[in-house]
């Protein structure tokens, strides 16, 4: 097995950018899901409730010098970039384990409502934030998350999208990719569904466990290039991939821990998983 894939989502619920290869800390690839939106009383906003968030992207502004900036970019071609605010007054915000969180400036929340049709504002998580992975979603004394739904990296395989695209075409409805089920990390060279069994997984030099197989939601309906939602993947995934009252598709992971200081993932790095094949 080999990682075929690796995606950064500075933003939660903004597209990301791919990468070659990815430092790693205790919650996930740096940078990822660092920063997310809220809505003015401070709950948690994702593209669950505004879809048109799919339409902007972020990836990490490395010219400015400062940690954690980053640029924000429009499908017209505007973009604005963002500082970590570190000196900012945290806000409250409903982001489970999490209660409060940095915002950036009022010009930035202006930029992203304007181009989503509503009053949202962008908040960092902020380096001594510990936002511990819930005991009852599979995480362990010390796994820490950043923002993302409930552990801190998302891996999905390339054998279990051929198998759901097969159940697609024999509907009639078209392929999709792994870009609707956003994973940090994509592997290939097992039997489609072998993660969901899968305790400990290896990476390169790289230890990590299982927290939970990821159970899906309407974000993944969502066409990434129209941005209308589907009944696809969902319907399907509900005739063959679904228990417990949900439907389910890869595996949240979380690094074990101590890291190494020079912990790092690359495309191309060997996974080996107890408990697959």
């Amino acid at each position: 097995m080999r990682v075929t894939a690796l995606t950064l989502y500075p933003v939660k619920s903004l597209e990301g950018v791919a990468r070659d290869a990815s430092p790693l800390d205790a919650r996930g690839l740096r940078g990822d899901r660092r920063w997310g939106l809220v809505d003015a009383s401070g709950g948690k906003v994702t593209a669950r409730e505004v879809k048109g968030l799919l339409g902007l992207s972020a990836d990490p502004e490395e010219q400015t010098g400062s940690e954690g900036a980053i640029r924000l970019r429009d499908r017209a071609g505007g973009s604005i970039v963002v500082a970590a605010p570190r000196e900012a007054t945290p806000i409250e915000v409903d982001h489970s384990g999490q209660g409060t969180a940095r915002p950036a400036g009022p010009e930035v929340h202006a930029w992203i409502s304007e181009r989503v049709g509503t009053g949202l504002r962008l908040v960092w998580q902020d380096d001594a934030s510990v936002r511990p992975v819930r005991r009852d979603r599979g995480g362990r004394a010390g796994d820490t998350n950043s923002l993302a739904d409930a552990a801190p990296i998302l891996l999905t395989t390339g054998s279990s999208l051929r198998q759901l695209n097969g159940w697609l075409a024999e509907t009639g409805a078209a392929p999709i990719g792994h870009e609707r089920f956003r994973p940090n990390i994509v592997v290939d060279g097992i039997e489609p569904f072998a993660e969901d069994r899968w305790d400990e997984v290896r990476i390169g030099d790289i230890a990590f466990h299982r927290t939970m197989v990821c159970d899906r939601c309407v974000m993944t309906t969502i066409d990434r290039h129209t941005l209308r939602t589907t009944k696809e993947p969902i319907r399907t995934l509900s005739r063959h991939r679904k228990w417990d009252g949900a439907t389910w598709f890869g595996i949240r992971l979380a690094p074990d821990l101590p890291l190494p200081a020079d912990a790092q993932l690359r495309v191309g790095d060997e996974v080996r998983a107890s408990g697959g094949p």
